[in-house]
């Protein structure tokens, strides 16, 4: 797990490109040119401009040896002020599923937010029959909290979401 940098493009278009059938049930419908490594930049170039502002921490996970991209996190939607709280995303290479990647990086993420950008809470969302997203976030200590309906337009249609959360500490923000 990195950061992300524009040099990524490529090696996100390619995986987006290969997972493409495999995430549909999960991501919003996409344009053709997400799927390009022109689209990629100007997607990452908006991630930059986000984590800049100190509202996205972005990441990807690279496989050492090759350099391929096989997933993603993003730590977003951080508030800080009487909130401290942020929301966290990932996805992960279908080849890559089903071996703690996740759920390391999910546990990664928290720790970023509580120690470095001193968040109080960290929320995310899955489908209602996102088993396997579902359980990443039950191993690194997130809790369900409830069901928000037509939450997301997700693969052509809004669906409901089941909602969690992780508290990451009690100390009151700064004044």
């Amino acid at each position: 797990m990195r950061g992300i940098a524009l040099d990524d493009a490529a090696a996100l278009a390619e995986a987006f490109a290969r997972n493409r059938a495999y995430m549909a049930p999960f991501e919003p419908v996409r344009p053709e040119a997400y799927y390009t490594e022109r689209g990629q930049r100007a997607r990452i170039a908006g991630l930059l401009g986000e984590r800049d502002g100190g509202r996205l921490v972005p990441y990807v996970f690279a496989e050492t040896a090759t350099g391929a991209i096989v997933g993603a996190i993003n730590l977003g939607s951080i508030e800080l002020g009487p909130l401290c709280s942020g929301g966290v995303g990932y996805w992960v290479d279908q080849a890559w599923n089903g071996k703690g990647l996740a759920t390391a990086a999910v546990e990664e993420v928290c720790r970023v937010a509580r120690d470095e950008v001193g968040l109080h809470r960290v929320e995310a969302g899955t489908l209602l029959d996102n088993w396997a997203s579902q359980r990443v976030l039950a191993k690194a200590g997130f809790e369900p909290y409830g069901v928000a309906p037509r939450y997301l337009h997700i693969n052509g249609a809004w669906r409901d979401h089941r909602l969690f959360q992780r508290l990451l500490h009690d100390t009151p923000p700064p004044a």
